[in-house]
Parts: structure tokens; C-alpha cells; sequence
């Protein structure tokens, strides 16, 4: 069940939703003040590294999504690589 991130354009509220499905419709409001202006927020990660043979540090990929934003991609390498 996927969990997301939004953050409440009008009052700036962070919440977070659990969906049942990824196809799930549901009428999204901020809980503080239930406006329905909201953005979806890329939500924190954590993640360890060890040292080892070859390049395996996490690879960042940036391009733009729409006029004035931008969309990154974060590559981490798994056991096998």
C-alpha cells in the first residue's frame, strides 16, 4: 500500500496519505484548514553505502518536468551492484 507525501498550498500543512491501491480515487483536503490545493511532496529517504570494488554511490539524474520545476530520479545501487 503505497504511502504519499502532500503538502497543503494554502496553509503549508505536511500530511501524509496511505492508499489501498495506486488506482484508488479519493477526494484529497488538507486536514488543518480542508482546502483542496495541494502538491505532492518527494518524501525523505535514508540509505547506507558500504565501501567495496567499483562505483557505488547513488546516482542523481535531473530534468525538467514543466515550465519552472524540475524532477529528479535517485538511482541507488542494490546488492548485486
Amino acid at each position: 500500500m503505497p504511502i504519499y507525501e502532500f503538502r497543503c498550498l494554502e496553509c503549508g500543512k505536511l500530511f501524509e496519505r496511505r492508499f489501498t491501491s495506486v488506482n484508488e480515487k479519493v477526494e484529497l483536503l488538507c486536514p488543518e484548514c480542508h482546502s483542496a490545493s495541494l502538491e505532492r511532496v518527494i518524501s525523505r529517504v535514508n540509505f547506507f553505502t558500504r565501501a567495496g570494488k567499483g562505483d557505488t554511490r547513488p546516482q542523481v539524474t535531473t530534468k525538467s518536468c514543466s515550465p519552472g520545476s524540475n524532477c529528479m530520479t535517485l538511482d541507488i545501487p542494490g546488492p548485486g551492484e
